[in-house]
């Protein structure tokens, strides 16, 4: 495109645009697990780079004739490095990329529900963002946004700093509302949530293995679109798992759905909850009305069938509503007018390059699990939107348009003891009719008789399973930020 050269080696390096587009729109016809073909290739994890020698910075970056350039991304998790890292792969050396990031540390989320029956340990999810700077000359800025002026093109920074940007890509993530009569102060001291990995993760996996004989751990769900789907039932099973294998006699884990039904691998949870956890999870879908007792954990719901139940609870985890990060009134993504969402919670983008469909927006991009765009909020799918946007992005500032047929593929593992597992793929592709990512089965086709095409999931709960999982996980999070 455009005389645009690769030099990079992608397996030292991550994709190429021409590799990225070629697997993608691949997928289409295999349906394969993303990044399957790339276990165990030597690719440099994030927690190896702090140690490796230095390479040379030109030598990993395209040859694109981009320059002065200035882009600026907000955030620096899964979405947020992912694009950082590939706009300087892809728009080269003279393509100059700013990350604000707040924290030092990048915490994930993916397979943190692992540590609440001890398969790993919160260190084992935190990485450095290192490789972004010494690798790929990523500009590193440590802050928070507090405010966008559209008409100059800048950005405010915690610290009263501004940064000027040419195009500004946004992956804040989410923030947690309060929410069943709780407080923030409550997520952090008494039921957290525990929905973004973390000091919250430890807490819940401290009060967990101090459950005893006949104690009740209570779940709720919130109303989709949620950040993962299949993470609270998995999480559910996760927890399960550890009561019985700690011999935990009488316990139950009882699961509160603001939905109607399970939102993401039916099949596998309701095995996994009639089944394989039988006697000790109890789901119970369609509730409303939720309210809990931050001291007495007593939890209050009215079920399908408008009767009002009672629980008293040991230990509550209560996923709450959440929102795109600034998205609240006051907030700065809703005071530059970008909460474009449903019900001002989210961002509405033009999935063909990520930018804003707001009003005046021209320039500014939103991804990850604060857009709206017809794939699910997860881990993978906000770095495939990433190099979706970084693609666009390049396309764009070398005259070009973006990709009028853009395709990603989403994949996640979910636990169900702590020796198996079962896992979703699906592969998304535009639809012009309503501008929206939707998936594709086997040939492209968004319908199947009619019918919308669905995610594949796997035909049974494994060890392989949980094994490959390991073997995803890594993968993934050496392309994101490796």
């Amino acid at each position: 495109m455009n005389g645009i050269t690769m030099k990079n080696n992608p397996i030292e390096t991550g994709l190429s645009r021409r590799q990225w587009v070629g697997l993608a729109a691949g997928g289409l016809a295999t349906g394969l697990l993303p990044f399957a073909g790339w276990a165990d290739s030597g690719v440099t994890s994030l927690r190896s780079v702090k140690g490796r020698k230095p390479v040379t910075v030109a030598s990993e970056l395209a040859t694109t004739g981009i320059s002065g350039q200035r882009v600026v991304v907000v955030g620096g998790g899964m979405a947020g490095m992912t694009v950082a890292k590939y706009l300087r792969l892809w728009g080269g050396s003279g393509l100059q990329v700013t990350l604000v990031e707040p924290d030092a540390l990048y915490t994930s989320s993916i397979m943190s529900n692992l540590v609440l029956n001890g398969s790993r340990n919160i260190s084992t999810l935190q990485f450095t963002r290192d490789a972004l700077t010494t690798r790929y000359g990523v500009v590193r800025k440590a802050g928070s946004v507090v405010a966008i002026d559209r008409n100059t093109r800048t950005v405010t920074l915690s610290d009263q700093s501004t940064l000027m940007y040419d195009r500004l890509v946004l992956a804040p993530g989410v923030s947690f509302d309060d929410a069943y009569g709780l407080t923030q102060a409550d997520y952090e001291a008494r039921t957290p949530h525990a929905w973004r990995a973390g000091a919250q993760t430890t807490l819940l996996r401290q009060q967990v293995v101090a459950m005893r004989d006949k104690d009740v751990f209570v779940m709720t769900i919130p109303k989709a679109p949620y950040r993962c789907p299949p993470g609270p039932y998995e999480r559910a099973c996760v927890v399960a798992d550890h009561l019985k294998t700690t011999q935990r006699a009488g316990c139950q884990v009882i699961v509160l759905d603001e939905n109607p039904s399970i939102q993401a691998e039916r099949h596998t949870f309701e095995t996994a909850f009639g089944q394989t956890h039988a006697g000790v999870i109890r789901y119970v879908p369609g509730v409303t009305g939720i309210t809990i007792d931050p001291m007495t954990k007593v939890v209050s719901y009215v079920d399908a069938l408008g009767v009002s139940q009672v629980i008293q609870a040991r230990v509550v985890n209560p996923i709450v509503p959440h929102r795109a990060t600034g998205s609240e009134a006051g907030g700065w993504l809703a005071q530059a007018g970008l909460n474009n969402g449903t019900a001002g919670r989210w961002a509405n983008v033009n999935v063909l390059s990520y930018e804003s469909t707001a009003a005046g927006a021209v320039g500014i991009h939103v991804i990850g699990d604060a857009s709206s765009c017809g794939m699910p909020k997860a881990g993978h799918v906000a770095n495939q939107e990433a190099k979706i946007c970084a693609d666009a992005i390049v396309r764009l500032m070398t005259g070009g348009q973006p990709d009028p047929q853009p395709v990603a593929n989403s994949a996640c593992y979910s636990p169900i003891t702590a020796k198996t597992a079962s896992w979703l793929t699906a592969v998304y592709q535009y639809d012009s009719a309503d501008g929206k990512m939707k998936i594709a089965s086997n040939g492209g086709q968004l319908l199947i008789n009619g019918v919308p095409a669905v995610p594949t999931e796997a035909a049974t709960v494994s060890q392989d399973n949980f094994k490959d999982m390991g073997t995803w996980f890594t993968t993934l999070m050496r392309d994101t930020a490796a």
